[in-house]
């Protein structure tokens, strides 16, 4: 969506860090909040609509929050959106509800395999044939969904060449609707000098994976 949360390609925010630790997680805290959000869920969340509730995050603090931190914001929202918790369970961290079940004890190597097992595919068949083939131009969309958009503002209105093409995929402005649509799903090749004008000497080419819809031509 446009707004401080598309935050790709834009100056001011200084360098990517590229000297951190190879540890997945600077605290334990963190951990916790990984393995939550990939231990619950919310019936008809996608995460399409995940990402656009995080998307709604006021600015201050999407910028000042921990990444976690603000994953286990999102996740809350979801289960108190859903009537699965309400915000005071959240809050006091004690259930109001009966108990559905006994919780069920398994290894870290069974919920390991539980998470490989659970992974969506979100390829779809199509009965369109694709627009586009390897080593077309296209030119993106300058302007795309109001809501949630995969279309980064930085590749908007730009030239670009076909690199790829992967099939139908789900839309992710149409599932973050609650919609499944499927287009068909390219990587785009764009030259450096084409997206930023002080990079008007690189040789540099940034991929992107786009939808078809997202483009103008």
């Amino acid at each position: 969506m446009d707004g401080i949360h598309d935050l790709g390609g834009k100056q001011g925010f200084g360098p990517i860090n590229v000297t951190e630790p190879t540890e997945p997680f600077h605290e334990e805290w963190e951990a916790r909040v990984w393995g939550i959000s990939c231990s619950t869920g919310a019936p008809g969340i996608t995460i399409d609509w995940w990402r656009y509730i995080r998307e709604m995050t006021i600015p201050e603090d999407y910028l000042t929050r921990p990444y976690l931190d603000s994953w286990s914001e999102s996740d809350m929202v979801t289960l108190v959106d859903s009537n699965i918790c309400t915000v005071e369970e959240l809050a006091t961290g004690k259930s109001n509800t009966p108990r559905l079940e006994d919780a069920n004890n398994i290894t870290v190597d069974q919920a390991l395999e539980a998470n490989r097992m659970s992974s969506r595919r979100f390829d779809r068949p199509s009965n369109a044939d694709p627009k586009y083939i390897v080593g077309n131009d296209v030119v993106t969309c300058q302007f795309t969904s109001t809501g949630h958009t995969r279309l980064p503002a930085y590749v908007r209105g730009k030239p670009g060449k076909v690199y790829a093409y992967h099939g139908a995929h789900l839309l992710p402005d149409a599932g973050a609707k609650g919609e499944e649509i499927a287009e068909h799903l390219y990587t785009i090749a764009f030259n450096a000098c084409d997206l930023w004008p002080e990079a008007h000497d690189s040789n540099d080419i940034i991929f992107v994976d786009l939808w078809e819809s997202y483009f103008d031509n």
